[in-house]
């Protein structure tokens, strides 16, 4: 209560202190002045300014150079002169898995030689103790040279006394070792599982080391536990999450959404003053009303009224991905013929779920890849709509990625929003059409058209499946070709965007998906001062020079949280 009631306050002042735009301003001295800056408000009001004063969280003035002097009080406003450099709203990731950064971890990410996983397991098994769990991951296949998917054989020389685990890039495929194997008392004759896969050998029917979805909850990794102290275990965990959030920082990232859980972390830092992003935290969609209930006390706890961290969203899962080959689709792979994808649940349960959560004014969020899937979910949406009546839900689906063109008026129409990630436009479309075909693609990564009905499209990355800095979406969003620049116009150029909607799509597209677009997504009067200068205009920069593009401030509820180093 004491929360919304200072927001309230400090909403009244706002609007008093900045009423009467043609008197000279009398009201008290700015925190921060940015002047000198090109900035893109995505505010259709007011498209451009060249300078902004804050006081305490919120901007007060979004104004000229001229007019923006009357705020600043030597000795009191700290002034950045940006220097005619780019400034927009802070990056909202509206599907980020953030979590803290394990320094053990092995990053696997663009490997192209299927040989150094083996390389990289070798090394951390000479740092660990045996029957110690090692982990690794963001692996690509698709990327290999042979584009085969990795097997046990790769990492059982050399490590018959540690369990591994090496995630593919997805997150929705892992490969494990056969110390792994063993431990979880999987053979040959053990069958799928509900939603997962085995990959087994199709000459010895052994399995290969590659556990698929659901199958994933079969593995028991009998892991040695590390002792540490108790304080030990403390430190390493704070030191990974301030890792976490200083790389957010650096990359401009002003607000994650839907990480799991965490609460208590976010809410630590946030009690050291330490926090520098806004959170907007997801939690698993249940199958059951008693865990519905428990939310509801959460949601008090965590409301949606606080502008730091923030609850009332539920994710669900209906399929898997294109990468692994598991999401769900109408027809079969062209690559894979006998499949169409593994469905985490029957579709009756995924109406069951998303009408109850609808019912107790809960978001849902669904994860859905394939067309199928995308079907499933817009269904289960507007049945809820039938029985319980709409309201503003903003249902969303996470990724949209391939879509009937019969489905893509349906988000509008719904209300739902297309959480998507640009970048995964840019790394699947090298294998897309090998698995779908090019008819099918056509839905792919509809951004274009999905504006074009009306739909609301929320940006994000899908770290840690996708790298967290926005750049890279931001030179999906107005390229659609892959990260070395290839030449043609791009990937289904039709669907191109333009650099400010693509930046817009990741600021207010974004708030708006988590109920904030009243007060976050815009450089404007009485909004949340988050805001990012970058150090190259990316309106009219090459787009080879987007991804190469510095930050050099970002600044969350008015403070400068990263400033990079060597500028003025």
């Amino acid at each position: 209560m004491f929360r919304k009631l200072t927001a309230l306050l400090t909403i009244v002042f706002l609007t008093f202190i900045i009423g009467g735009c043609s008197k000279p301003y009398e009201g008290p001295p700015a925190d921060l002045v940015i002047k000198n800056a090109k900035i893109v408000t995505i505010d259709k009001g007011n498209p451009g300014a060249q300078a902004v004063a804050v006081i305490g969280e919120f901007i007060i003035a979004v104004t000229s150079d001229r007019k923006i002097e009357q705020y600043i009080e030597e000795g009191t406003t700290k002034v950045i002169d940006a220097k005619g450099r780019l400034l927009i709203p802070g990056l909202n990731d509206a599907h980020c898995h953030f979590s803290g950064i394990n320094p053990d971890y092995i990053d696997l990410r663009y490997i192209t030689d299927p040989n150094i996983i083996t390389e990289r397991v070798k090394e951390k098994v000479a740092q660990v103790k045996p029957g110690e769990l090692i982990r690794g991951g963001s692996w690509e296949h698709e990327m290999f040279t042979n584009k085969q998917w990795p097997t046990k054989e790769l990492i059982d020389p050399v490590s018959p006394d540690n369990p591994v685990a090496l995630s593919r890039a997805d997150g929705h495929s892992v490969l494990v070792n056969s110390y792994v194997i063993k431990n979880s008392g999987i053979t040959k004759d053990t069958l799928d599982p509900f939603g997962g896969e085995i990959q087994k050998d199709p000459i010895t029917g052994e399995p290969t080391g590659i556990f698929k979805e659901s199958a994933k909850g079969l593995l028991k990794y009998g892991a040695v536990r590390v002792k540490r102290t108790p304080e030990e275990e403390k430190e390493q965990l704070m030191r990974s999450w301030q890792a976490a959030f200083d790389m957010a920082a650096r990359l401009g990232v002003t607000t994650v959404q839907l990480p799991p859980g965490s609460f208590e972390m976010y809410q630590t830092f946030r009690d050291m003053g330490k926090l520098t992003l806004r959170v907007y935290v997801g939690q698993p969609l249940p199958s059951d009303e008693q865990r519905l209930q428990h939310y509801v006390e959460l949601l008090k706890k965590y409301s949606r009224e606080d502008n730091w961290i923030r609850f009332g969203i539920l994710k669900g899962f209906i399929d898997g991905t294109l990468g692994s080959a598991t999401m769900l689709v109408f027809k079969p792979f062209e690559d894979e013929p006998d499949k169409t994808g593994l469905p985490q649940m029957p579709y009756e349960e995924l109406e069951r779920r998303v009408v109850a959560a609808d019912k107790m004014g809960f978001q849902v969020a669904i994860h859905a890849i394939g067309t199928k899937a995308n079907h499933w979910v817009l269904n289960a949406f507007e049945k809820a709509q039938q029985v319980n009546g709409k309201r503003d839900s903003r249902h969303r689906i996470e990724h949209a990625q391939i879509l009937i063109l019969d489905d893509i008026p349906r988000f509008a129409e719904l209300d739902v929003i297309a959480s998507m990630q640009p970048t995964h436009c840019i790394t699947d479309k090298r294998f897309a059409e090998k698995r779908i075909g090019y008819e099918r693609c056509k839905g792919a990564y509809a951004w274009r058209s999905l504006l074009d009905t009306g739909a609301i499209i929320a940006f994000g990355t899908d770290y840690s499946v996708e790298p967290l800095d926005p750049l890279e979406g931001l030179y999906a969003g107005v390229t659609r070709k892959d990260r070395a620049g290839e030449p043609g116009p791009g990937w289904f150029p039709d669907q191109i965007l333009t650099m400010e909607e693509t930046i817009e799509l990741y600021t207010l597209g974004s708030a708006y998906a988590e109920f904030m677009e009243d007060r976050k997504g815009m450089i404007k009067t009485g909004y949340l001062a988050d805001m990012v200068i970058y150090n190259n205009d990316l309106m009219t920069i090459p787009h080879d020079q987007i991804m190469s593009s510095k930050v050099d401030y970002t600044i969350v509820g008015g403070k400068v949280v990263y400033k990079r180093k060597d500028i003025d």
